[in-house]
């Protein structure tokens, strides 16, 4: 292995944050849990060490960052010194809204409200996360997302069956399922621009 640095670790950060979402999606038990969530642990501390030689910042300093963020994007559960507020929002919805809000003040730079969603994630996760942002932006659905709301299966295993079926259909077409919804999801990005400044 050659030497370290944060690019040549990005792939087992990526790598370790998926065996926790699958410990976690397989029920695969406290221990194992605890276990994986120490080696995240670990690329977060081989990256501040990293960070550390260079003279950048240190573990102790991701760690302030941490808690100030939290504090600074969470007035519904800390005040401004960090001890909790007396009562909390009553929905999820309420704590996004804050989430968002202050989210929104820290970053002015970004000019559209899908700004900010990694490129690096998994297509599918990232178009998710994209329809989210638009649905609390009160921004218009589009014909993409309508026409297949209708014939959608009721559970996540149906649902797995489908999208596994739709790809072995690309694959048996030739066409590449994962380049399609990169295509669908730039489309869309672009509507969207167009819907919040027309």
């Amino acid at each position: 292995m050659g030497a370290l640095t944060h690019e040549s670790l990005v792939e087992y950060l990526l790598e370790e944050a998926y065996e926790v979402a699958e410990t976690i999606e397989t029920a695969g038990g406290d221990a194992e849990l605890k276990s994986e969530l120490g080696d995240v642990l670990l690329q977060v501390v081989l990256h501040a060490r990293l960070a550390e030689e260079r003279h950048a910042f240190d573990l102790d300093d991701v760690a302030r960052g941490l808690t100030a963020k939290m504090v600074r994007r969470n007035p519904h559960v800390f005040r401004p010194d960090g001890s909790l507020q007396d009562s909390f929002p009553a929905t999820v919805e309420e704590i996004v809204l804050t989430w968002d809000a202050v989210k929104k003040a820290e970053k002015p730079e970004r000019g559209h409200v899908l700004d900010g969603v990694p490129a690096a994630l998994p297509s599918l996760a990232r178009a998710q996360k994209l329809l989210d942002r638009a649905e609390r932006a009160g921004l218009p659905a589009t014909a993409g997302q309508t026409h297949t709301a209708a014939g959608l299966p009721a559970t996540e295993e149906e649902l797995g069956d489908l999208l596994f079926g739709v790809a072995a259909a690309a694959r048996d077409s030739g066409l590449d399922a994962e380049r399609a919804l990169r295509g669908a999801i730039r489309r869309f990005q672009s509507v969207q621009g167009s819907a919040s400044t027309g």
